[in-house]
């Protein structure tokens, strides 16, 4: 297999599908050298089978908002690769959702859960419906017009939906409670749903959790602890909430956050009620980090900026793919930044990773530190199927352990001669190393 020969036949079918062919072009990067000894591959033909999806399901959405009107928008779902379990991934749902866009998130998605060791597999949905502004029956319309749609195509032991941007629990509610009148049956066929009716607990922190976890690990690998490290957060939704929390519960001084406005330095760091305001950021509909600047005296806002330029130890973003680019990593670099972790998905630019590994910052790739909360999803579905509810500490203890088994991987398959950790390669090759043996061992399908 060469990567340029796959990247020049996917580029001539998807020329215009850049996040997608990014993502494609990072991992088959990674796993060149470690496929082309596996002849059994290449004769099976492997690669190329993996980057494409197996289905793309895309349908039209009319729904009818509170002024009587008729809207129409676009709705998807990629059923990525389904070797290794059912397919399994997020629904978002927010104007700039696109094939691409998708396609990327379930090509990511595949490998990310084969890192949980969890049985499932990878896949996407959404839609360009912006759920900001509407009101709650605008909302359930607008879900249950989605389903009537999908429906048929999603199931237990088939394709198993989440939430993520612009779907928390209430979209995932109206989503799961239409899905059951349709299907006539309650199963675990939607993960994010509500504790009174076979949600998991602490899902809505667990990428953040597992996130800070798999810092906690890089970090023992180099003789240091999280305690006493000054850490920048991008975001300020659930991920950035359960990452700030989780970080500050274990001593380190969580001092930024950011939204589409700009960003907050706050030198004292937050604390339990700095965090728990990012919710009610988060909830007022606003979309905007500033009022944090008013509400605590020493914070300052700083409009239309990324917190990168802020001297830390630990940066994490947390908010969409390719936020943090070449020239914020360089900056981080001269301010002698310690590691990244990369807690979005595909959240720093190619460029950006090139600038952190050649400086051997320790980098660390999202497909890796956020699988935190698809793997709570797993456990959540687990929970369902055995009909039984653990405790919040046995989640928390089975996330521990998810998170470091996906660490010990990326280190197994990443840690160069140098002993730097190549974490980019240590996942990507764990990942795909599971899902290609599972699709030899099934056969041409």
């Amino acid at each position: 297999m060469k990567v340029q020969e796959v990247m020049e036949r996917l580029q001539s079918k998807y020329g215009h599908e850049k996040e997608y062919l990014q993502a494609v072009h990072e991992v088959l990067e990674s796993i060149e050298d470690v496929y082309n000894q596996h002849p059994e591959f290449e004769k099976a033909n492997i690669v190329d089978r993996i980057v494409e999806p197996d289905r793309i399901f895309t349908f039209r959405v009319t729904w009818v908002n509170d002024k009587g009107e008729v809207e129409v928008n676009t709705g998807y779902r990629v059923q990525f690769n389904n070797a290794i379990g059912a397919y399994k991934g997020g629904i978002r749902f927010h104007p700039s959702v696109n094939p691409s866009t998708l396609k990327f998130l379930g090509f990511e998605q595949t490998f990310k859960n084969a890192l949980t060791s969890l049985p499932m597999g990878g896949g996407k949905g959404g839609s360009d419906f912006n759920p900001r502004g509407r009101s709650a029956n605008e909302v359930m319309r607008f879900c249950q017009a989605f389903m009537t749609e999908l429906w048929s195509h999603l199931g237990p032991y088939t394709d198993v939906p989440a939430g993520d941007i612009g779907v928390g629990a209430r979209e995932v509610g109206y989503m799961y409670g239409w899905y059951k009148k349709l299907a006539h049956e309650h199963t675990g066929t939607f993960t994010g749903k509500g504790l009174t009716w076979g949600g998991s607990l602490i899902r809505p922190e667990a990428t953040g959790f597992g996130a800070v976890y798999f810092v906690q690990h890089m970090l023992q690998t180099l003789g240091h602890e999280i305690k006493g490290k000054t850490v920048a957060i991008s975001g300020f939704g659930n991920v950035a909430w359960g990452a700030a929390q989780k970080a500050t519960e274990l001593g380190a001084k969580v001092v930024t956050i950011s939204g589409p406005d700009g960003y907050i330095y706050d030198k004292d760091g937050l604390n339990e009620e700095k965090i728990a305001y990012m919710l009610e950021l988060r909830s007022s509909g606003n979309d905007i980090v500033a009022p944090y600047a008013d509400k605590f005296p020493g914070s300052v806002f700083h409009a239309g900026k990324k917190p990168w330029e802020v001297k830390v130890d630990i940066a994490m973003p947390c908010a969409i793919q390719n936020e943090l680019n070449g020239d914020n990593a360089a900056q981080l670099v001269a301010n002698k930044v310690f590691m990244v972790a990369e807690v979005s998905n595909m959240g720093c630019t190619p460029e950006a990773i090139e600038t952190f590994q050649k400086a051997k910052v320790n980098f660390a790739p999202g497909k890796a530190v956020n699988a935190g909360g698809v793997a709570t999803s797993g456990l959540e579905m687990s929970q369902n199927a055995t009909h039984l509810s653990w405790t919040e500490a046995e989640v928390d203890a089975k996330l521990h352990q998810i998170m470091s088994s996906i660490h010990a991987a990326c280190v197994q398959y990443g840690k160069q001669k140098d002993g730097y950790i190549n974490y980019v390669k240590g996942a990507n090759i764990a990942g795909f190393m599971k899902v290609a043996r599972a699709m030899l061992e099934q056969g041409v399908i």
